[in-house]
């Protein structure tokens, strides 16, 4: 019988990077004060959490300027869309053998 965790991904454990990867999913591009907003945390706390993602290759982040502010934004990369698909797919499974 198969480890029924073995296709969770570790980096998804938190819910604030799943709540990321829920909303980068149905959005093609968000800003992060939007995320910070949606996800009610704080600039230092979301931060960290959109390293993580970045450094797995699952987000990418786009900086540039809107007029003389700068403006982040961050979009799901393909790898990030598969990683998050099967990590749902292993929940989903574990799920419905309760």
């Amino acid at each position: 019988m198969k480890n029924p965790i073995a296709d969770l991904n570790k980096i998804f454990d938190s819910r604030i990077r799943l709540g990321v990867m829920s909303i980068l999913v149905v959005n093609n591009e968000i800003g992060f004060n939007d995320l910070k907003q949606m996800l009610e945390l704080t600039d230092g706390n979301l931060a960290s959490h959109l390293n993580t993602l970045e450094q797995a290759e699952f987000i990418k982040v786009h900086k540039g300027f809107i007029g003389r502010k700068t403006s982040t934004t961050y979009s799901i990369t393909t790898l990030g869309t598969q990683a998050f698909k099967t990590h749902l797919d292993a929940l989903e499974k574990i799920i419905k053998k309760l």
